[in-house]
Parts: C-alpha cells; sequence; structure tokens
C-alpha cells in the first residue's frame, strides 16, 4: 500500500488572474490573453457561462432597441455557437464555451477550482489559494493584476476592498426607485426549469416533498402555464443572505420548482394547455441576480443610467431596463419585478471596473460598482460580457505599460484602451473608432455607398447607415499612387444585430433550430495589384462564420480588391467595414489543425500498451461498465 503524501499543491505565476467563468469572466480572460498577458482563468464549476451555462440556462439578455445588440468577444461566441449547433443543445453550447478558453493561446483555464484565500503585499493582492475538488490540489496563484469575476465579489471577503450590498436609501444617491430606508435585502436566486411538447399525454407525479398549490391565488402574478418561457418568476432568497444561505435557497426552490410544475399539470384551470407538455430539465443550481458589489471610483447610479451615462471614460453600454426583482420574490403577492425604463444605449465608465482601495484589483460583472438601482439593468449576461472584455482589455494594457489600473482613467492611455475595444468590435455609443491611416490614404472605388467601409462606425445606427450593401460579385477596391506596406485586412461583416442569438428555454414538439444570420458573408476572397497592373488571389474564404474578420496579408502592393461571393442567405452582401492594416495586431487564433487520434496513440510508451496477461477463465467482451 502507498502511504499519504497530503494533498497536492501546485504555485503558478501569471500576468493576470481572473476568478469566476461567467460571460464576463471568460470575455474577460480571454481579451486579457489576447492582449499579450499570461492570463489564469479559475471557475470554480466544471463548465463555462455560469448563469448561461447548461447548469442554470438563464437567457443572455441585453441591450433594448434595433441593432444595439452587443458585439465583441460574446458575439464571436454566439456566432460560433450557431455555427456549430443550429439545434440549441446545451451540451454543445457548453463545448464551445470551453474551447474558446481552453484553446485560447497565453490563456490557462482552471475549472473545478474555488478561491478560499488570498495573500496581500502592502495595499495590493499578491496571490490566491485555490482548492480544486477535482485533483484535491491546492493551487497558489501569484499575478500581478487580478479580475473578480465571481458574481459573488470573493476578494471582497478576502481581502480589505470596500464593498456594497443590499438596497441605498432613496436620499444617498438621490434614486427615486430605492426604498426610504437602506437595507440589506437584494433581489433572489432562481432555479429554472425546461419544458418539452410531445404528441401524447404526459403525466406529472409530485414528489412528496414538493410544495402544493393549489389555487391561482397561490401564484398571483405570475402563471402563464406552459407559455412561462423559462420560469425566471420562481425567485426567492433576496430576504436572506444569497452567499451564506445559498444552501438553504437552493433547497426551498427545489421544493417550490416540483410544486409549480405539479400546479400546471394537474391542478391550474388552464392545465389542459398543459397536457401534451413533459419536464425536460430542472436546475440544479440557482441562478443568482445580486449579492456583494465593489466600489470604484465611481459609482454608478440610477439617475446615471436615466441621463445616458455620458462619461468621458465609457468602456462598455447598458440597455436593459431597470428591472428591480422584489426582494421577497415568490412570496410577494404583487408583480414579480418593476421594469422601470432606461435609455438603450447608456455608457457605462471604466471607474466603476477598479477598485477605490485595492490598487489592482479590477472586476466585472453584476459585481461592479454600481448601486442596487444601477445593477437591476447592468446585470444582464450581455452587458456583463461588454464589462468583462474591457476589463480584460484594460489588464493587458496595464501589464504591457506596467501602470495600474487606475492609471488607465484618463488621458492618452484611456484613448488607447477606447480604441482598442472599438478595434475588437465593441461598440462604444458617441466614440469613432479611428480608421487606419492606409485605408485613408487610399482611393476608395466601387458601386454604391463605399465610404461606409471605412467612416469608422462598424454598425448601423439606429436609422443612421453605416452598411456597404451591394450585389454579390461586385468589386470594392483601394488603390494607391505607389506601392504600399499592407500587413493585413480588417473586415467587419453584418451579423444582424436584431437577431439575438438565444440559447433555448422550452422544446417545441418541432424541435428549436437557429440559422446562421443571412446577411453574413460566407465566401469571399481579396485580391492585390503587382507593379505590372495585374490582380492576384491574396486570400480566399470558403467558409466564414465570423462578424470580425481578421486575415494576415503581408504585400507589397497599389491595389487591394474584395469581392463578396456569397453569404448565408439569399440577396445582397452586407459589410461594415473593410480597411487595410499597415500593422499586423491580430487578435482571433486561427483554428489549430486537426488531431489525429492515432497520433495520439503512438505517444503511448509501447510497454503501457502491452495486452493484459491471459487467465484461464477470462473472456474477452464487448459490455462493459
Amino acid at each position: 500500500m502507498n502511504a499519504s503524501t497530503g494533498l497536492n499543491r501546485e504555485s503558478h505565476e501569471f500576468d493576470v488572474c481572473v476568478i469566476g467563468g461567467g460571460m464576463a469572466g471568460l470575455c474577460a480572460a480571454i481579451a486579457s490573453a489576447r492582449g499579450g498577458a499570461k492570463t489564469a482563468l479559475l471557475n470554480d464549476r466544471p463548465v463555462l457561462g455560469g448563469n448561461a451555462s447548461s447548469e442554470v440556462r438563464m437567457w443572455i439578455c441585453g441591450a433594448h432597441g434595433k441593432g444595439n445588440k452587443e458585439t465583441g468577444i460574446l458575439e464571436e461566441i454566439q456566432l460560433e455557437n450557431l455555427y456549430r449547433n443550429p439545434s440549441l443543445n446545451y451540451s454543445v453550447w457548453d463545448s464551445v464555451l470551453w474551447g474558446a478558453a481552453a484553446m485560447q493561446p497565453n490563456l490557462t483555464l482552471i475549472l473545478n477550482a474555488s478561491c478560499a484565500d488570498a495573500t496581500m503585499q502592502g495595499e495590493s493582492i499578491e496571490s490566491v489559494r485555490a482548492w480544486q475538488s477535482t485533483t484535491q490540489t491546492w493551487h497558489h496563484i501569484a499575478a500581478h493584476l487580478f479580475i473578480d469575476c465571481s458574481g459573488d465579489s470573493i476578494l471582497a471577503a478576502l481581502t480589505p476592498a470596500e464593498f456594497r450590498r443590499g438596497r441605498e436609501a432613496r436620499e444617498e444617491f438621490g434614486e427615486d426607485i430605492q426604498p426610504e430606508r437602506g437595507d440589506q435585502k437584494t433581489m433572489g436566486n432562481s432555479l429554472l426549469i425546461q419544458i418539452r411538447r410531445t404528441d401524447e399525454p404526459q403525466p406529472f407525479i409530485a414528489p412528496y416533498w414538493a410544495y402544493r398549490f393549489s389555487r391561482p391565488e397561490d401564484l398571483p402574478n405570475r402563471m402563464r402555464g406552459v407559455q412561462g418561457n423559462n420560469f425566471w418568476w420562481i425567485e426567492i432568497g433576496g430576504l436572506k443572505d444569497t452567499i451564506k444561505d445559498a444552501e438553504h435557497i437552493g433547497s426551498e426552490l427545489h421544493r417550490i420548482t416540483y410544486g409549480v410544475w405539479d400546479y400546471i399539470k394537474n391542478r391550474a384551470p388552464e392545465n389542459q394547455e398543459a397536457a401534451n407538455w413533459a419536464l425536460e430539465w430542472v436546475g440544479s443550481l440557482p441562478g443568482k441576480r445580486e449579492s456583494r458589489r465593489y466600489v470604484g471610483d465611481h459609482i454608478l447610479t440610477q439617475n446615471d443610467v436615466r441621463d445616458g451615462g455620458k462619461f468621458d471614460d465609457i468602456i462598455a453600454y447598458g440597455g436593459w431596463s431597470m428591472d428591480d426583482h422584489h426582494p421577497a420574490g415568490l412570496y410577494f403577492p404583487g408583480p414579480p419585478t418593476i421594469f422601470h425604463p432606461a435609455p438603450s444605449p447608456y455608457g457605462i465608465p471604466y471607474r466603476s471596473l477598479y477598485s477605490r482601495n485595492v490598487p489592482n484589483l479590477l472586476f466585472a460583472g453584476r459585481n461592479i460598482s454600481v448601486t442596487h438601482a444601477a445593477l437591476s439593468s447592468t446585470r444582464v449576461m450581455a452587458t456583463c460580457a461588454l464589462i468583462g472584455q474591457a476589463a480584460g482589455t484594460a489588464a493587458a494594457q496595464c501589464i504591457r505599460q506596467r501602470c495600474q489600473p487606475r492609471d488607465l482613467s484618463s488621458g492618452p492611455r484611456l484613448r488607447e484602451l477606447q480604441q482598442a475595444l472599438m478595434t475588437d468590435d465593441c461598440w462604444l455609443p458617441g466614440l469613432r473608432r479611428q480608421p487606419d491611416e492606409l485605408a485613408m490614404s487610399a482611393r476608395l472605388c466601387g458601386a454604391g455607398e463605399t465610404e461606409f467601409l471605412r467612416d469608422g462606425f462598424d454598425r448601423n445606427i439606429g436609422e443612421e447607415e453605416h452598411t456597404w450593401i451591394g450585389e454579390q460579385g461586385a468589386t470594392l477596391e483601394y488603390q494607391w499612387k505607389e506601392q504600399v506596406n499592407v500587413q493585413g485586412v480588417r473586415l467587419v461583416l453584418d451579423s444582424n444585430l436584431n437577431h439575438e442569438k438565444r440559447m433555448p428555454a422550452s422544446y417545441p414538439q418541432k424541435g428549436n433550430r437557429s440559422l446562421m444570420p443571412s446577411t453574413l458573408l460566407r465566401r469571399f476572397r481579396l485580391e492585390t495589384l503587382d507593379s505590372n497592373g495585374n490582380w492576384h488571389i491574396a486570400h480566399e474564404e470558403a467558409n466564414n462564420s465570423k462578424r470580425l474578420v481578421e486575415i494576415e496579408l503581408p504585400a507589397q502592393t497599389k491595389g487591394l480588391r474584395l469581392i463578396p461571393e456569397q453569404s448565408w442567405g439569399e440577396g445582397p452582401a452586407h459589410i461594415s467595414s473593410f480597411e487595410p492594416l499597415s500593422r499586423w495586431n491580430g487578435k482571433i487564433p486561427r483554428p489549430i489543425s486537426t488531431t489525429f487520434w492515432s497520433d495520439v496513440v503512438t505517444q503511448i510508451a509501447p510497454e503501457d500498451l502491452e495486452p493484459p496477461a491471459a487467465t484461464s477463465n477470462a473472456k474477452v467482451g464487448s459490455h462493459s461498465a
């Protein structure tokens, strides 16, 4: 027998450590790694996505309004999901999220690991310690910068970082949707269910421990029967501590959830509508809306939101209503939430993304520096993803420039951060991306409104057009008087920003299917012009599935042209940006080449592949547990 040697221990050093692998943390870690920082992503669950993962299954919601959908890394991931997962299967969705992190160069993914301790060096965080249950390993992670995307702000509990919890008093910031007196109440947790329609009746027998709902008055202002979407209103916990009391809240939600479905199937007045519907899935992990919120140099308030968030240091935007759930949740007989109006879009400032008193701490997600009222809007996941990409981009810039997050809050460094975000396809309302000097120095030819291709706006804004639309096979051509050095090409294609690209909340009988946006360009080619006036194919793309396309194309040329050939749907080509690049700074990794299993097997030591020793009673069979 082997003697115990104790628990495993591993030590790591990184530039940036991101804690929490929800949509904010995933986008933060990818952005940091793509910005050149050696990055760790620490997640306490086996899957990524947080509330959007297969464990919780909340929709990714974001800004309301025509063409206001969030882009950047989030749109890249959602388009990959449509491409690989048209039937919208949650296991495949998990694999899309895992692949985005695991295959990202410069990023180390550490799953099933809970941050349990932190060490300070002066006012800064020096390292964290995380317990990985699957390997029984303590991971010691030292880093220059930390980004807390844990939702619950775990580093606020482990460091002196200032934070808030609960609802502010109305008079503190002059917020009229806050209570007259401040308290520790929050929005609650929800346990979601998903249902499937079939072609025959589906009986349901509730477990004895389920709560019994016997009359419509037990579920006032909630019931929509099988039209209840994902049943987000099955919510409690806001009257307790959503962190400390999480297990109790989860147990109660299980009893409530099965009781609600029992009522819908067996006692609701409209139960015949539910006859052929079956319970497809019940969550085991409640989704949280609110717990601790950090305090940064700026606390975003209800009034900031209503005023449109016109900040010089804008790095993201929101646009969801101030969707303030009653803290009593399902216990409250009135409406479960109030949708207080908010403009869409409104700006979110960089100063709400870093700690006021811990200089090397950033944060992203529902735990940024906001009041409870503002949180009721900023907490939705598409907004959190944008904030995450901004925090990760800022962290990488800090590493390159050897400075602290606060140093990026104004002046040239702030402008650099904003331009980097816009270059990476994050729209910042009110700002214009600076097109490459090569694009501006050339003559641009082609049919239609070709100036849209280099105007610095990579989407239509309300009714304001910024997208070139033309025939497939048309030619868009840059011409220079002399040969120039082209290092690459940047394209932004129309991925239909009115298409939400959500995962499903229920399963109709015909199934769910979501196609690639019909406006997205699928096939195109690039050509360059030599000194003799001849055009040569420099790049051909036959099956594009991305909105932001970066193509390395080192060439000495007097001309560059793009020929769109086919979109994912019928109709004309839609292109928001087409620019030659004087410097190559492509960040999106190219897919690695296919690995053949036969090559993997050759790496196993031959002695480990020896057949087992034969025994007289042994059978070689095809069935095994």
